[in-house]
This record gives structure tokens, sequence and C-alpha cells, in this order.
């Protein structure tokens, strides 16, 4: 082993409120963002997140030796909040008290995970000399001291491909048994869970009991045994479902199908089961977490990026991913074990590559099959007790299984106030350029070179093509037809109005329309008009665009009938890979040719009557000024009609739940949201209050005296609440505008006081580590729009505050205006706000030891709509001076402001 060389690099650390640089020698000074960028261009540097130091710097980016990277190869697949204090806790280092002792900290951090090579225990060493070996290729700023470190091996070690496992074919599992849970036996089963000396909750042990009826079976196809349960927090739902699901699993050798509508919930049931299954092998085969094939890395993919696909940064992430792949549970990308950081220190150079994101797979025709993330995933779901999975991709497989008779038959629908969004997206249809030109590349390839694997169907048939004539010219005509869709630099071709072809000149045709109709207030951003009354150019381009698509579906079909006949008389060519690869084609066959008869649907009723079961309008997407997408969209006004028809009278039982399911709504608002109307049977329906103290431990302030659109007013009142409550708070938007605005004014001013403040939209971080960022400094706040005000679980002191910029009215789109008109007016929209309101104060009360305020600045906030606050909960309009000495007065010395433990592994309150 070569001796090691002393690593003697100084370390920058740069927040709102400052600039550190230390030096080996024990130095830490103060510099200016002048000089700082001066000397990390000349200096190599030690940083943690370049990405977000050269944001606080005001540079696009910045290049030195990030310890993330680091960290991301000594421990990949292993969690760290990307902060000093995060990294700090991470390594079993004492973290730094304040931001000079961060900077030093830094170099600390850069010896210890250094160290950690050296180490003869190192749990990560196979394959790490490997990488190693790649990254210095790839002059990665980490690579001399890494490679001063390591040894390299005496025997060649398995890497990646060779150290994946590989899945086994299994039988097909035999029909559920019809079983019937007793009552005693759910109880026990419950109290099993819980575990001894939990406390006993009574309404968990009557959600329980009431949530095992809808495993009995079903008495009438068609009829499910529905129940909607409204849980409050703290009653404990999460288990008061596990228990009779996993009794029901063992009894009836079945699955549940457990659904969620964000990927945090998803991480805490994959938590929560653990306590059904305590042994790591059990647990691995009874629960399966599934996802989206685009969330799953595509070892393909990967290959190529290794073998030169990527270049530059870019092939630097793909080494350490594929480092990470190496020690992944399962290989996911968007919320599994991969650090959320990871792919935003490379901004540009991102991930989205090395996943399934066109449905390109090739199946059994990878030489990567049996090792295939996806695959594994899939096969593991057929033979588990518990799936875990989000709404969306339920119903998308509801769909599926329905068609192939063998539906999703026993489902737990948690987050179930959001059943209804999740159907909406799920059931509509958009004819847009950015899906048209995927069509095109899918069946043509990619008309750039610089594209990796990417190839057309022809491509990927061509050995079908020359055996089967009828199959070749079927395979030349889609070709021919699919020339005619949207091709590269087709929306400059709009703006210079020269469209090609007839659905260019559709969207030309749109895009005009839409310019011409749409309201001045919204120039710079989102444009959308109803598609309704249009004028004879727009029809007939529609027209023209019908005809290119019925050209283009008719060869697809042709093209899927003689691929079923050849896998039918199946030539001695077509081995087992072949065959899996013909039978990919024939499944994106029949999702492509939906798809475009869904368009065709679409576009063949612009300038007849309005349907009255949809909402269809036209719409020009652009953010900040600059056009990105341009199409047609249609939604259900009712989505839950096809979702009663794909995923709920499928099913035998079915449970939707959530602690804000009724809202102030009642149960008929519940019923509507769920599509009990749809249905031939009624549900069983369970209510219980959550037991927190609200009266006591909560109070709702309504500021009067802030005025609205003065954004000065609105950035000093969020600056004065967090000041006051020495931050814990977590501050949402409605516009996005409004929140950098609010941001780019306060963030310096918090800073200087010791109250970091992180924002979505401004800080260049994914917003799952924004949140593990949040949760685990008390003195942190966060800034955010709305994936903050619903699926946010922070325990304890880090979240004492919330605070919104007013009314949270919703957008007046097209769609929202028709399903108002629909629902009632004015009641529609209050209904929606009660909603939101309910779900951003749902943020605030975790545990029942939790205190905290709920801020509202809005001086014209209508009394009907607090009855969206839990019963008790105090309600005061107040003005801001007032509202500041409440806070201060409550909150800035909450108890303990300290860390709250690993954000990773905290408890789920429901």
């Amino acid at each position: 082993m070569q001796p090691v060389i002393p690593f003697p690099y100084p370390a920058l650390h740069a927040t709102h409120g400052g600039i550190w640089i230390a030096t080996a020698d024990g130095t830490v000074r103060t510099v200016s963002r002048g000089e700082a960028i001066g000397f990390a261009g000349e200096t190599p540097t030690i940083l943690l997140n370049a990405p977000v130091a050269a944001t606080r710097l005001g540079l696009g980016e910045i290049s030195g030796l990030d310890l993330l990277e680091l960290y991301a190869f000594v421990h990949p697949a292993r969690f760290a909040v990307p902060t000093p204090a995060g990294l700090a806790r991470a390594l079993d280092m004492t973290p730094p008290e304040n931001d000079p002792a961060a900077a030093s900290f830094l170099l600390a951090a850069a010896a210890a995970l250094l160290d950690r090579i050296d180490a003869t225990d190192w749990p990560e060493r196979e394959g790490a000399w490997s990488s190693a070996q790649a990254l210095a290729r790839l002059r990665w700023p980490w690579a001399a001291a890494v490679g001063q470190r390591i040894r390299k091996p005496q025997v060649a070690e398995r890497w990646l491909f060779a150290k994946l496992p590989e899945w086994e074919e299994a039988p097909p599992r035999p029909q559920p048994r019809p079983v019937v849970l007793g009552d005693t036996e759910t109880q026990e089963n419950l109290a099993r869970l819980l575990g001894d000396g939990a406390e006993p909750r009574e309404g968990q042990r009557l959600y329980a009991a009431a949530a095992a009826r809808a495993f009995d079976p079903r008495s009438m196809e068609g009829r499910p045994n529905l129940l909607l349960a409204e849980a409050g927090t703290g009653i404990g739902k999460t288990i008061g479902y596990l228990a009779p699901s996993a009794l029901w699993a063992a009894q009836a050798n079945g699955t549940v199908w457990i659904s969620t509508y964000t990927k945090a919930l998803q991480r805490q049931l994959d938590r929560e089961t653990r306590r059904v299954f305590p042994h790591p092998p059990e647990h691995r085969v009874k629960v399966v977490v599934r996802k989206g094939r685009e969330n799953y890395l595509c070892l393909l993919n990967l290959e190529d990026a290794l073998q030169g696909g990527f270049q530059g940064r870019a092939a630097v992430l793909a080494q350490l991913v594929a480092r990470w792949a190496a020690y992944s549970k399962d290989g996911d990308m968007v919320g599994g074990d991969l650090p959320g950081w990871l792919p935003t220190l490379f901004r540009k150079a991102g991930s989205t590559a090395l996943t399934d994101r066109r449905g390109e797979c090739v199946y059994a025709g990878c030489p990567h099959y049996r090792r295939c993330f996806i695959e594994r995933s899939a096969r593991a779901a057929d033979g588990a007790d518990l799936v875990i999975a989000n709404h969306a991709l339920v119903m998308i497989l509801a769909q599926r299984r329905r068609e192939e008779g063998a539906p999703l038959a026993r489902l737990v629908f948690d987050e179930g106030h959001h059943l209804f969004d999740a159907a909406d997206s799920t059931f509509s249809v958009a004819l847009t350029g950015q899906e048209a030109i995927e069509l095109r590349r899918w069946i043509i390839g990619p008309e750039s070179k610089a594209r990796g694997r990417r190839r057309g169907l022809a491509a990927r048939l061509s050995d079908v093509a020359s055996y089967d004539e009828e199959g070749g010219l079927a395979l030349e005509d889609a070709r021919a037809a699919a020339a005619e869709l949207p091709a590269d630099s087709w929306l400059a071709r709009m703006a210079e109005g020269l469209p090609l072809g007839p659905v260019e000149r559709l969207l030309a045709a749109v895009r005009a329309t839409t310019f011409a109709r749409a309201r001045a207030a919204d120039a710079g951003y989102g444009l959308e008009t109803e598609a309704a009354e249009l004028d004879g150019p727009l029809v007939e381009a529609a027209t023209h665009a019908i005809e290119a698509l019925e050209a283009l579906v008719r060869p697809l079909t042709r093209l899927r009938q003689r691929l079923d006949a050849v896998l039918a008389d199946a030539p001695d060519w077509l081995d087992g890979p072949a065959r899996a690869r013909i039978e990919g084609a024939i499944h994106g066959l029949r999702n492509r040719t939906v798809m475009i008869d869904a368009w065709v649907a679409l576009l063949g009723r612009l300038g007849g009557p309005i349907d009255p079961d949809f909402v269809d309008w036209l719409q020009v997407d652009r953010v900040e000024g600059r056009e990105y997408d341009v199409g047609l969209h249609r939604h259900w006004l009712d989505p839950t009609r096809p979702l009663a028809e794909t995923v709920l009278k499928p099913a035998h039982g079915l449970i939707v739940t959530s602690a804000t399911l009724k809202g102030a709504d009642g149960w008929d608002g519940a019923d509507a949201r769920a599509g009990v109307p749809h249905l031939d049977q009624p549900p069983t329906r369970f209510e219980a209050a959550s037991p927190f103290d609200y009266a006591a431990r909560a109070e709702v302030l309504i500021v009067t005296d802030i005025k609205r659109g003065d954004l000065s007013a609105l950035a000093g009142a969020y600056a004065r609440l967090i000041a006051a409550a020495a931050g814990g708070t977590l501050g949402l938007f409605t516009a996005v505008q409004r929140l950098k605005a609010v941001h780019a004014r306060i963030a310096d001013r918090l800073a200087r006081d010791g109250l970091p403040l992180y924002a979505q939209h401004v800080d260049p971080i994914d917003t799952g580590t924004l949140v593990d960022i949040f949760r685990d400094d008390a003195h942190a706040s966060l800034l955010g729009t709305d994936a903050l005000r619903d699926g946010v679980d922070v325990p304890g002191s880090s979240l004492r505050l919330v605070v919104m910029e007013g009314v949270p009215w919703p957008r007046p789109t097209v769609l929202h205006a028709a399903r108002r008109a629909a629902g009632g007016g004015t009641a529609f929209d209050d209904r929606v706000v009660r909603a939101r309101l309910a779900q951003a104060f749902g943020r605030l009360i975790r545990r029942a030891d939790d205190s905290g305020l709920f801020v509202l600045l809005s001086a014209a906030t209508p009394s009907r709509l607090l009855d969206a606050f839990p019963p008790g909960t105090p309600v005061t309009r107040l003005t801001l001076d007032e509202a500041v000495a409440r806070v201060a007065a409550r909150l800035s010395t909450a108890p303990s402001l300290r860390h709250q433990g690993n954000p990773v592994e905290g408890a789920l309150p429901e």
C-alpha cells in the first residue's frame, strides 16, 4: 500500500448568514462573497453540497471536492441529512455548534470518510476499488485522495451486475380462501403488533374491528365490501388496518394492496410493517413496495451510461449510482434508499436517463433481465402478503388486471381524501407536443445520435420484419405514419409560424387560439382556454390530425396482430428472450393504440356539442414566459365514475381511510370523493375523532392587518413570525413567485440570527431532502407550496408554527370552473378551501405532546371556513404585532429545541 498523503485542501462553508473558510492548520476566517468566489476558483476546496454552496455565492455552479459525493462512494445506500450536523450524526461525530465550527468540521468529516476506507470492517468495500479506478479515469475530484487509501483486492471482486441477485420464477398464487376474521383474533393481532405495555386506545380498537369487515367474502359480483373510515390524527389508523390486513393475508393466502398518495407515507408504511414481520428475511418476502417503472434504475440504461453513454459530470453520477445499485434494497431511485440529494448534486446531468421513462424495455431481450429491479419487484408483489403502492399505480394495475380477469381483490386506500385527485389524473387524456414527439421516437427512434441506446420500434423488431412479410409492411407503414407527428424543434417552428405536418399544424392552431382567448393577466405563465365555440381553422386542423392519427393506429394494430401470430406459430429462431421481447412490444403497442384512440375521441368532439361527462380545454404550458408544451386536455367531470368501474366494482373489499376523509362536508362529501354514488351497494362508515387536546395544544391566529398584494409587508410578517418562534416554521404559499420574493427578502436576515431558511423552487435540493433537513434542525424553517401542505410528517418541536400567506382559494382554471358549476358554486370553493386548511393544520400536531400555532395572513378570512379546524381549537383574529407577541410567548421557549432523531426512523402518528 502506498503511503498516505496528508489531505491539504481547505474547506468552504457558505450560508445565508455568511461565508467561512477553514484550513488544515486550524484557522477559520470569515470572507466576503467575492473573496470566496476567487478562492474557490483558484484552490481545490472541500464543500458540502456544491449546488447549494454555489447558490449561496450567487453562482450558477461551483467545482470542488463535495463531501456528499465522497459519502455516496464510501457509504452507498445509507441515509444522511446533507448538512454539517446531519453528516456528523451519520458519521457518529459531534455536530458543530455554529457556522465557523461547521467549516472546520468539513475537514474533519473528509478525514473521517477517508479513514473509513482504511478500516478493516468497512462493509461497502466490495466493488469500491473497481469503481475508484473508473472514477479516476473520469477525473473525479476525490479520486486522488481515495486512490491513496483504497487497496487493490487480491482476488477479482464481484461488481454490480455479477453482485446483484437473480429473481426466480414462481407458480401462480392460488385464489385466496374465503375467510371471516373474528373480532377476538383481530384484537389479539392488534395487541401483538402494538407490543407489551402499549397504551390501549379505544378508537384504534374499534377502527380495527370495523376494518376487519372489509375482508369478509363479498355477497355479489360488482358489490364490494367498502369501508369509509375517518380516523383523526393520533388514533393509530395505520396499525389499525394493518392488524386485520396481515391476519387476512395469512389465513386466506392472499395479497392486500395498501395504497398511498405520497412517497413519504410509502416509506413510513414500509417501516411500520416491520411490526408485522420483525425478522428482516421474512419482511423482505412478505412486504413489497411497488412503484411505477419510472422510479427504478434500469440496468441496461446504466450499462450504456457506464460504457460511454454519459460524459463529464453525468458519467461520475453513473458511477456513483452503480455503487449504490450494488447495495440497494430494491433499486428505487425516487423515494427509496438512493439519497434524494445525490442526483441534485449533478443538476442537468440528472438521473432520469437511468430509469425507464419511455417504455422502451425489451424485457427478456435485456442481458440483465433476471437481475432487473423492476421485474423483481413485480414478481415479489405477486407472492407478498402486503404490497405498498400508490394510488396512480394501483388504478393502472387494476385496469390491466380487470382485463385479464384477475382483479386486485383487497385494497386499502390510505390518504383516501386524495382518491378523487389521483383518479382525475389517471383517467385523463392529453394530446400535447411532448406526448406526440415521444410517440414518434418510440416508433421511429431518436433524430439525434446522442441519445444512448434508444432505438425505434423498427430496430427493436428487425428480426420479426425479416421473417414476417406482412408484419414488416405494417412496421414500414407505421414508420411512415409516425413521420407526420411532431419532430425535434417543433416549438421553434410554431413560434415562427412554420409548423410541419398535420399534428404540428393542429398544435399551432391550439396555441394561437389560446393566446387569443386567455386572460392578459396570465401573461408569462401557463395559459388555457375552454375548448368551446372553436373557429373553423382549428376544427379543420383537428380533422386533418384525426386522419393522420388513424393512419398511424391502423398499421400499429395490424403489427400487433402479426406479432400475436408469430408467437402462436413460433419460428425456430424464437427463443425465450426473443419471445419476451415480442411480448413487450405487444404490450407497448396495446398501450399506445389505446392512447391514440383517446386522442382521436378528444379531437372528434371539437366543434361539436359539449359532452357533459368531460371537460376539454386548450393549454400552453410556460414557466416564466418560456413555452415548453402545447396541447389539448380532457378530464372527466367526475373521475370517480371510471374509478368505480375499473377499481372499486371488481374488488372484493376496500378500505378508504384518512384523518380528514369527511372534512367539513360530512359523509356526503366523502361518498362523492370515493365514488360511492356509482356503486350498487352502500358502504360501511366509521368515524373516530382525534384524541389530541387541540384546545390546549394549538391555536389558530388570523392576522388582520396585512394588505393583500403587499409583498414587503408579507415578507416582513414571515420574518417576524419565524424570528418570534426561533425557527421551526413551515411557511405555505399558493404561488411560487410570492414564495421566491419572500425568501429573497428575509433569508439573509434570519440566517444572521442563526435561523436557517430553506425553500422549494429556490434551493437546488429535492423536496424530500428539504423536509429531512427541516426535521433535523429545530431552528430551521421551510417555505413551500402544495407539496408541503399534505404528507409532511414532522413530529416534535422541529415544526411548531405553520404560516399560510392567505386563504388557499383554488385557481380559476377551466376544469375548476366546470366542477364549480356542477358542485354548487361558492359551496364547492368552500369545500376545497376547507380541505386545504385542514390538511395544512394537520402538519402541526402529530403527537399527543406536540403544541404549536397556525397563522393565517388574511384579514378577509370568512368565518364559514373556520370549521375546517378541529373542534375546540381556539381561533383568534388579531394584528401582526399581537400575533408576533403570542408566538414569542408560546413558542420561543419550546421544550428542548434540539435534534429530533433520525428522520428516517420517525414514528407514524396515525
